[in-house]
């Protein structure tokens, strides 16, 4: 057990670095010149080739991905070429809106997923399954953006239910914060049920042909208990892989449900630092986003270990 943890850490680290470098040379190679967004397009020669000479961007590569790396390690992200306000404090005020969106939206996904799965397999033959796979088709197409406006035009200004767009924090009190995350919560958490819906019914339908669920319903157990007590467990495998690879998803779905609301989170300052050219925001924005996929992707494959036994010593038969 404690070899497959270390080697799995091991893994997260090459990713982590190799993440690191790519974000790298994508960012440079986007078009445009920072000096020249900075300085506007009065600016000299003299001026364009001072100010690249201040920012660094005037150096080999390898020395600039270097330098960067090197901050990265000792936690500095560096400092806004537009602000020279440092990155971490750019971003350490947002983490606590995307955590709250994220989180909220893959447990509603979670609810809404496991109970309409698990109809949809047990009736699958039935009026009800056909139904519930019917309305989670329907919930994968409509896109979060648009399911956010949705919202806001019935709950936030027609019934004036929630505020229509804006962020409380968590410190300013509960009843401000939840009822600013309500309505981005559900268009998040909404789309992305449907989709789990689907991956659950799967799971469960597999279960159901299984020796030891018909030997559950064999001596009486009904099929919803036979299902709770030997289909949970059984399908967490599938289920945790999913939510590991539906991670990104959400995580892409929340910078544009920030929008949607003008919620002040990682994702919409994204958007605004690509906006702005301002190169070294978005590497540590980015590199942030991808280590959160990469460390919820190294607790899904520790899971694995957890959640079946044979896992631990490599004994999958």
């Amino acid at each position: 057990m404690l070899r497959s943890v270390l080697a799995r850490l091991g893994v997260f680290a090459a990713s982590l670095i190799a993440a690191s470098f790519v974000i790298f040379v994508i960012t440079q190679a986007l078009p445009g010149d920072v000096a020249a967004s900075i300085l506007g397009f009065g600016a000299t020669p003299e001026q364009l080739a001072a100010k690249r000479a201040e920012l660094g961007t005037d150096r080999p590569f390898l020395v600039q991905y270097a330098d960067w790396a090197g901050g990265v390690l000792r936690g500095d992200f560096g400092r806004s070429w537009f602000s020279g306000t440092p990155v971490a404090a750019m971003i350490g005020p947002r983490l606590e809106v995307t955590a709250s969106l994220v989180t909220g939206g893959l447990g509603l996904a979670l609810l809404i997923a496991l109970p309409l799965g698990a109809v949809a397999a047990l009736k699958r033959r039935q009026w009800q399954g056909v139904v519930t796979s019917a309305a989670a088709q329907v919930g994968m197409a409509i896109p979060a953006f648009w399911a956010g406006i949705l919202l806001v035009y019935v709950f936030a200004v027609t019934l004036r239910w929630f505020p229509a767009n804006g962020y409380a924090p968590l410190r300013d009190g509960g009843g401000a914060w939840a009822s600013h995350l309500v309505l981005p919560v559900i268009a998040l958490g909404a789309v992305q049920g449907a989709v789990l819906t689907r991956y659950v019914r799967s799971a469960f339908v597999e279960v159901l042909g299984e020796d030891y669920y018909r030997t559950a319903r064999s001596i009486g157990w009904t099929r919803w208990r036979a299902l709770a007590r030997h289909g949970v467990r059984n399908a967490a495998l599938s289920l945790v892989t999913v939510l590991g690879l539906q991670l990104a998803t959400v995580i892409v779905g929340a910078i544009v449900v920030e929008r949607v609301f003008q919620l002040p989170g990682l994702g919409s300052l994204l958007l605004d630092v690509v906006t702005r050219h301002d190169l070294v925001a978005v590497r540590g924005v980015v590199l942030l986003l991808v280590f959160v996929v990469l460390v919820i992707n190294a607790l899904v494959d520790i899971s694995y270990a957890l959640i079946d036994p044979r896992l631990r010593t490599g004994d999958r038969s």
